[in-house]
């Protein structure tokens, strides 16, 4: 079949296209190809791993569960704490871990070691995520905070636990308990002032707590 010659120019630059751009734009489709197949598979791995850390979670709140009256036996606390670990080890990017760390500081309370539970909490601050996609929900890092702060209080380090204070910027619901915590910690540092005024920031922030009150009567006696 013959040609005109308008159409072999024609033919000419589909060909000259091809061999400048048009090898290049199938290996794009393909990047794009491979590229959307290992999101999907991403996706599906995300997805089974979640579920699994959610199992692993299920399991913690089993094994700590106890008859109304009775308390939690030594090998049952040692198990869940074994199930927290191992949500960390094995999902350290779920959510589940960081309630799984949660859980933990508070098993090791309850067990008066302090130590573990500084490192659980510390451990759930430090792989919380931030940014737009994907936060760590906000009150989880607070409550996290706060915990922190009063572990180390109770470790008899006033300075270091408003160190933790000091990084809470905007609490927020969370704004008469920061307060509250942040007396204490001047109450252990002997600075009753500045004791008084958190505890009075707690009152103006809503807090209607007998104990905060008797806090407040106490530094304010004292003054």
């Amino acid at each position: 079949m013959a040609f005109s010659t308008e159409e072999e120019e024609t033919l000419d630059s589909i060909k000259r296209w091809w061999n400048e751009s048009g090898k290049s734009l199938l290996v794009g489709v393909i990047v794009f190809a491979v590229g959307y197949l290992g999101w999907m598979q991403w996706q599906r791995m995300q997805a089974a791993d979640l579920g699994a850390a959610s199992d692993l979670y299920e399991q913690i709140g089993m094994t700590v569960v106890v008859a109304p009256g009775q308390t939690l036996t030594e090998e049952a606390r040692t198990t869940a704490m074994g199930l927290a670990r191992q949500l960390k080890e094995e999902y350290p990017d779920s959510v589940y871990a960081l309630y799984g760390a949660l859980f933990g500081a508070r098993l090791a309370v309850e067990a008066n070691d302090l130590n573990v539970a500084e490192t659980e909490l510390q451990w759930l601050l430090d792989n919380a995520k931030t940014g737009f996609m994907g936060a760590t929900d906000e009150s989880l890092v607070m409550t996290a905070k706060l915990r922190l702060a009063r572990v180390i209080l109770s470790k008899g380090e006033g300075q270091r636990a408003l160190d933790v204070l000091a990084t809470v910027t905007e609490p927020g619901a969370f704004e008469a308990q920061v307060a509250e915590v942040r007396g204490d910690a001047y109450v252990s540092l002997n600075m009753p002032v500045e004791a008084e005024a958190s505890y009075q920031a707690a009152v103006a922030a809503g807090s209607t707590s007998q104990t905060l009150q008797m806090k407040l009567d106490d530094v304010t006696v004292g003054s």
